[in-house]
């Protein structure tokens, strides 16, 4: 029986379609996007929305009826969705899934024109892997390759700020323990899941935690500096004792990490984990604090 893909039109809470539905900025099939432009005759910002799923699931249609998407068109900014492909497909593991996301910021400032896009006016948000990817771009140094022969990639990749719900710490995944105070490296698969994550098909015969360039390559935790951009970040997930992988991924001690080394390297940080007590005082929202980080 041939199974055939329904995917989801574009269209907004308003029921206004995406000027351009199912772009393309890349090979991969995956490669695809969404974009909504407001109505301007300069250059908008833009604020791009990458969706979770584990990096094995999920769909850019996460976002279109979403109330803020309509906050932002309204304010003058441009909303994209994206899709990337899954780390179960080649060349494997979490970071060529963000390596699209990567691309896409680079592809969009390429053709700034054809969309109306002030390159020097983009953020990212997402949850969960979205987030995690947003928190990957906001704080790692540029990845602009100048010498490149794709010209799309000499492009920065720099954002004006970024957005997560639900996100991890980091992906170099051997720091849970420490993170959560739990001990998730003695659990069963837990060598596996780390192996995948980290692009390779089996943890048999291998030392993982001597993997270093991929580690120092998915841990944005330790990217994080006072040149970073800055950053919202939203916990609304349970906390104590993790009973499953949802609880041990999505943990708000993931926030908390993340806010200490905020505090710590000087960087603007709103963070909110509201079940470990973590609110901050200025109550913005996400569309709050992007827009008066995207100001003109």
């Amino acid at each position: 029986m041939t199974v055939i893909e329904v995917i989801a039109e574009p269209i907004n809470a308003r029921g206004e379609r995406a000027a351009y539905a199912n772009e393309k900025y890349g090979t991969h099939g995956r490669n695809t996007f969404d974009i909504w432009l407001a109505k301007a005759e300069k250059p908008t910002p833009l604020v791009i929305y990458i969706h979770g799923g584990g990096f094995t699931g999920g769909d850019k249609s996460r976002y279109f009826q979403s109330e803020d998407v309509l906050r932002f068109l309204d304010a003058g900014v441009s909303i994209a969705t994206i899709n990337y492909r899954f780390m179960n497909e080649p060349p494997y593991g979490i970071l060529a899934s963000m390596n699209d996301s990567k691309r896409f910021v680079q592809y969009i400032r390429f053709n700034a024109k054809k969309y109306n896009i002030d390159k020097s006016r983009i953020a990212c948000t997402g949850g969960s892997a979205g987030a995690g990817t947003a928190l990957w771009l906001a704080f790692s140094d540029d990845m602009a390759d100048e010498s490149n022969n794709d010209p799309v990639l000499r492009e920065s990749t720099r954002l004006t700020c970024a957005g997560a719900f639900a996100t991890q710490a980091t992906y170099d995944i051997f720091q849970w323990d420490e993170i959560l105070g739990f001990p998730l490296s003695q659990t069963s698969g837990f060598l596996q899941m780390v192996a995948r994550a980290f692009g390779f098909k089996s943890a048999e015969n291998r030392d993982l935690t001597k993997e270093t360039q991929i580690r120092s390559d998915l841990d944005f935790l330790a990217k994080m500096d006072k040149n970073s951009s800055p950053v919202y970040i939203h916990n609304r997930h349970k906390a104590g004792i993790p009973d499953n992988s949802d609880d041990i991924n999505h943990h708000p001690l993931h926030a908390k990490k993340l806010k200490e080394k905020a505090e710590q390297v000087g960087l603007e940080a709103i963070v909110y984990a509201p079940e470990i007590g973590i609110m901050d005082p200025s109550g913005k929202d996400l569309v709050d604090f992007f827009l008066e980080k995207l100001a003109d």
